[in-house]
């Protein structure tokens, strides 16, 4: 029997549940042994009905039913599950109910949870796994006693988890080290990727390693950033899903779940405007997607964006590619980079022969070179490439901007072109070499204060337009460039992290600030 037909069977027998019409012993026996009739009958869990005055949530208690996206993630489930989502949806309480039941009604079953912090977990284990526990219907026990059924007991009951008398367990922390676990569920591990790459590496080298083959492994997270293990292993699975390919034990199996399939996302349309933009977005999702979006979906929609603005398109996403273009937490280009996109800044942009181009670049030693191709038109700043390779000569640098056969003006360096290149044996600095090859160079100054370089770029972004794909690397280390953050705290710092994106934004630096500088000194306008 497959999930699905389990599903519809269990359906049946929880309508008669419902209805008080399953008392046969064998019938009762019988709906006990499908895993979706005890999800759906013998759990309970804390709903939210309201706010009070004081900001606190006011929660009743309800008998645990699976929302649409829950009881169609439990159908398609594979071994490995990969669940990018809108928020709200739920997830980590039905994976906790799940994991519960099995250990419940399994022998020795080890089932674990990772969350982005030790708050976190705390609140998963205490509302989600101990509630849904402690709230079991004693009518259930009564009922397990009657058909011969010994009701596991926690022999060990600790803030992050149980030991139960039939010798399973279940736990929640921020890592995991140890014996095999049959079951793992690790919670917004987009966060810590993002926040905390060592920690996710830690997750993926000890935890998962920790589930075997034929285990059960689920990762859940909204998108926060284009980088990372939840990143890549999202942009693989949406691959392989694209293509139909099989997949493997080892492999993730995508399950998306966008704003729009949630029937609570709606709000009365009166009074709401939505202005041409906004539909045009919607009408476009309806023809990519074939979807209908309601005009109450609209309204809501366009009323959570006025509140959460640059976060509305990683919470509440409409495609997966969509999930990972959106503001990450620290970003110092966040608002920029969104506007960018909103106004179709980033689209096919071609080399016009007529036009000289202009590159900057940051120099690297043991870390990456970073190039940057641009266009200068009316005003209007057009970055047609970004290249970038590491451990290479000043020379090969040059020949390969040769490659592109384009035109060139000036190419601006950063200060340390200054310094003498390892690879040279006559001593010339690296603006030397590039002056030797017939480029125009000049030298960007150093900038006092990093603040300063970085606001640089913030004034001049709204008037940048970027090639969708010969530049995608380089905007990706924009969208990226971001504040360090101080786990302890749990907190950013006023420090960026210095990471391969940093030296895509250090490029783009020279150009904010040399290119920027020298049309205030010329009075030029190249390409007018």
């Amino acid at each position: 029997m497959n999930r699905q037909e389990e599903v519809e069977l269990a359906d049946k027998y929880i309508a008669l549940f419902d209805e008080g019409k399953l008392t046969e012993k064998n019938d009762l026996i019988f709906a006990l042994s499908l895993k979706w009739f005890r999800i759906c009958t013998m759990y309970k869990i804390k709903v939210k009905t309201s706010s009070s005055t004081d900001g606190k949530e006011i929660h009743r208690v309800d008998r645990f039913k699976p929302n649409d996206a829950q009881r169609k993630r439990y159908i398609d489930g594979f071994t490995r599950d990969l669940i990018l989502k809108a928020r709200q949806l739920g997830f980590t309480t039905f994976e906790m109910v799940d994991a519960l039941d099995d250990c419940i009604f399994n022998l020795h079953f080890a089932a674990g949870c990772i969350a982005h912090n030790f708050k976190s977990a705390k609140e998963i284990f205490r509302n989600k796994i101990r509630f849904a526990y402690e709230n079991i219907p004693k009518a259930w026990i009564i009922i397990f006693d009657e058909i011969g059924l010994d009701f596991p007991k926690p022999t060990s009951d600790k803030n992050e988890g149980y030991v139960f008398s039939n010798g399973s367990s279940i736990h929640v922390g921020t890592g995991y080290r140890g014996d095999t676990l049959q079951r793992l569920h690790v919670s917004e591990f987009g966060k810590i990727c993002a926040k905390s790459p060592e920690i996710a590496k830690e997750v993926i080298t000890g935890a998962f390693e920790a589930v075997p083959l034929d285990g059960q492994l689920t990762i859940e997270s909204t998108a926060e950033g284009n980088e990372g293990y939840f990143f890549d292993y999202c942009q693989d699975a949406l691959k392989a899903q694209e293509q139909g390919l099989a997949l493997t034990p080892l492999d993730f199996k995508l399950h998306f779940f966008p704003w729009f399939d949630e029937s609570g996302y709606k709000l009365d349309p009166t009074g709401v405007i939505i202005t041409h933009e906004w539909h045009k977005y919607f009408n476009k999702l309806e023809h990519e997607l074939d979807i209908r979006i309601s005009k109450s979906q609209r309204a809501w929609y366009v009323k959570k964006e006025s509140k959460l603005q640059n976060d509305m398109k990683r919470e509440y996403p409409s495609t997966p590619k969509e999930a990972f273009e959106q503001a990450i937490d620290g970003a110092y280009y966040a608002r920029q980079m969104t506007n960018i996109r909103k106004n179709g800044r980033i689209r096919k942009v071609t080399y016009d022969p007529r036009l000289p181009v202009y590159t900057f670049w940051d120099l690297g030693r043991n870390d990456a070179t970073s190039i940057w191709f641009m266009q200068y038109v009316h005003g209007e700043y057009r970055f047609i490439r970004y290249y970038e390779n590491s451990g290479e000569s000043m020379q090969f640098y040059l020949n390969k901007l040769r490659e592109f056969e384009y035109v060139y003006a000036t190419i601006y360096l950063p200060h340390d072109a200054e310094v003498t290149d390892y690879t040279q044996a006559d001593n010339k600095t690296r603006k030397d070499i590039a002056a030797d090859a017939g480029f125009d160079v000049k030298v960007v100054t150093r900038v006092p204060a990093k603040g300063e370089a970085i606001q640089a770029v913030r004034d001049i972004l709204p008037l940048c337009l970027f090639d969708e794909e010969n530049a995608a690397r380089g905007i990706k280390c924009l969208d990226n460039f971001r504040k360090e953050w101080d786990d302890k705290r749990g907190a950013f710092k006023s420090t960026h992290r210095h990471d391969w994106a940093s030296h895509g934004n250090d490029a783009f630096e020279q150009f904010a600030r040399g290119f920027t500088e020298d049309l205030e000194e010329e009075s030029f306008e190249p390409g007018a």
